[in-house]
């Protein structure tokens, strides 16, 4: 699995917090997390941290970026930007969607394909925004 280093200096307390959320959560919808997480750390830039916002685990880069958590009948991806969510409707019909998350299953994570368009959609978002 390729992995990207993220900004370790900045991502240390950041991960910490991610790490005993991520104890806490039961399975199967700590590994599911953890693949979701994995593919998102695939795809960042490298000066991306990684902490808790809202009590959720989060990325950010040129602000918030994307976030995920567990809840006890669905997981969920927070893109960040509910217009994502609109504009990405078509592709998300197999998922439960509202204003600003995405549900799938605690024991499938959403394809990984489908993760990374997300993300990458909204690193190029975030980009965009600090050129302004």
């Amino acid at each position: 699995m390729k992995t990207t280093k993220l900004a370790t200096a900045k991502l240390k307390d950041g991960a910490e917090g991610v790490e005993a959320y991520l104890a806490k959560v039961p399975e199967p919808a700590r590994t599911t997390l953890l693949k979701v997480r994995a593919t998102i750390r695939s795809v960042v830039p490298t000066e991306t941290t990684e902490g808790l916002s809202y009590g959720i685990p989060a990325f950010r880069y040129n602000g918030a970026l994307v976030g995920y958590a567990a809840f006890k009948n669905h997981c969920s991806l927070f893109p960040m930007q509910a217009s994502l969510i609109d504009a990405m409707k078509d592709e998300l019909t197999d998922y439960r969607t509202s204003k600003g998350t995405l549900q799938f299953p605690v024991d499938k994570p959403l394809p990984a394909a489908l993760v990374k368009k997300i993300v990458k959609a909204r690193v190029a978002e975030n980009q965009q925004k600090k050129r302004g």
